[in-house]
């Protein structure tokens, strides 16, 4: 006869061995980064203007110049287009009528920089750079950004291009405020945030982002853009991650933070942006009704993308081909 004892043992034994093929079965699915390096130099940026963008911070590479350069120059090519309604020149206005730019920047030194509420500034990125290195603060905003860039030779100029103005006055004749997925590839050439993320050929790596932000927000609202470790975050050691869609559902969860701290712990890019996009899902209710995309790379160069809504796609540049690229999407 088995005692009891014998018997809850075996039973214990049992369903430990039961678990193995789970186990097993998951290990293989979330495969580890690996530890050879993919092509270098790399470049991923968000949306179609990523294109354009990804080719001037590649011609920079190039042509030996570093990786922060890189990034500041490349994102300067949406931040300057009038046709351009999320970034920069030509952004859509606050309900105020007022263009207001957020914009962040990091290096592989680890330092970093950022302006929010920013206005008549064509470059905010370039402000962004500029708190970097020239003072000991990470943000600065409002006012203070504006004198602090004017202080510093920047030229105050009028955002509101014509169109944009147009439709900010037709949408003051409208009823409420419901910002819709993917409004960024209409054929009006409606963007959302520019991020771009590059890697040079010595696994340097830095990252800029930068927007005009929703259009015709309440005034005051700044998004996850100018947020170290919601919009942007750069770890040398690691990799790299940015957003872009809806700020608040990634404010609320630190997504680009994240995305690379799943990446320290073994993920590699592709999984660390879907985990990422799953902890939305399961923690901020509002998520059916917006969008949100990121993109990362890691130290050896793999790149991930992923989003909430089908419709986001991504530009990458590497190997010599430098591509628009349609994101898997949680939802179908």
């Amino acid at each position: 006869m088995i005692n009891r004892r014998r018997f809850l043992e075996k039973v214990a034994a049992a369903g430990a061995l039961s678990l193995v093929p789970n186990i097993i079965k998951s290990h293989e699915v979330s495969t580890f980064a690996s530890n050879e390096t993919s092509s270098l130099p790399v470049i991923i940026s968000t949306w179609n203007h990523g294109i354009e963008a990804n080719a001037a911070a590649m011609n920079v590479l190039n042509n030996n110049g570093s990786v922060v350069d890189a990034v500041e120059q490349g994102v300067w090519i949406p931040e300057a287009d009038p046709k351009n309604r999320s970034v920069g020149l030509g952004g859509f206005p606050d309900r105020e009528g007022h263009v207001t730019l957020d914009a962040s920047i990091m290096g592989p030194d680890g330092n970093a920089g950022s302006v929010c509420f920013l206005e008549h500034i064509v470059h905010p990125i370039s402000v962004a750079r500029l708190v970097m290195d020239s003072t000991p603060h990470v943000i600065l905003s409002g006012e203070g950004a504006l004198q602090f860039a004017l202080e510093n030779g920047f030229e105050k100029q009028n955002l509101l291009t014509p169109e944009a103005e147009k439709a900010w006055k037709k949408k003051l004749v409208t009823s409420g405020y419901n910002p819709q997925p993917n409004w960024e590839n209409e054929p009006n050439k409606f963007h959302d945030t520019i991020g771009l993320l590059a890697i040079d050929s010595k696994g340097d790596i830095a990252g800029a982002c930068t927007t005009s932000g929703l259009g015709f927000k309440i005034r005051g609202r700044v998004g996850d853009s100018p947020i170290i470790g919601a919009g942007l975050f750069v770890d040398n050691e690691i990799g790299a991650a940015t957003a872009t869609g809806m700020g608040e559902l990634v404010l609320k969860t630190l997504g680009s933070f994240l995305v690379v701290e799943l990446m320290r712990n073994g993920r590699t890019p592709q999984q660390a942006v879907e985990e990422a996009v799953m902890r939305i899902v399961k923690k901020v209710p509002e998520h059916k009704k917006y969008q949100v995309g990121y993109i990362a790379v890691n130290k050896q160069g793999e790149t991930g993308a992923y989003c909430l809504q089908p419709g986001f796609n991504y530009a990458l540049f590497q190997n010599g081909q430098n591509q628009l690229i349609d994101s898997d999407s949680y939802f179908k």
